[in-house]
């Protein structure tokens, strides 16, 4: 099982990753670098909160996990 803090440092870097790429598409699609990042930034919160929610649940699942062998 994950730490919570390899947890949170997994979910950042993917947020950072989602963040950029998000931009990118909204100022594209809208002109405006201002709706762009207002976009990005509040799908990037949301998404953090809902990815660390996966983690952390799916932590809990052993359904499909290697064992280890002692």
């Amino acid at each position: 099982m994950d730490s919570n803090l390899r947890t949170i440092t997994k979910a950042v870097t993917w947020q950072i990753i989602g963040l950029l790429t998000t931009s990118l598409i909204a100022w594209f699609q809208t002109g405006s670098v201002i709706t762009a990042l207002t976009f990005a930034l509040s799908t990037s919160a949301s998404g953090f909160a809902f990815f660390f929610l996966h983690e952390r649940i799916w932590s809990r699942v052993s359904w499909g996990l290697a064992r280890r062998q002692a």
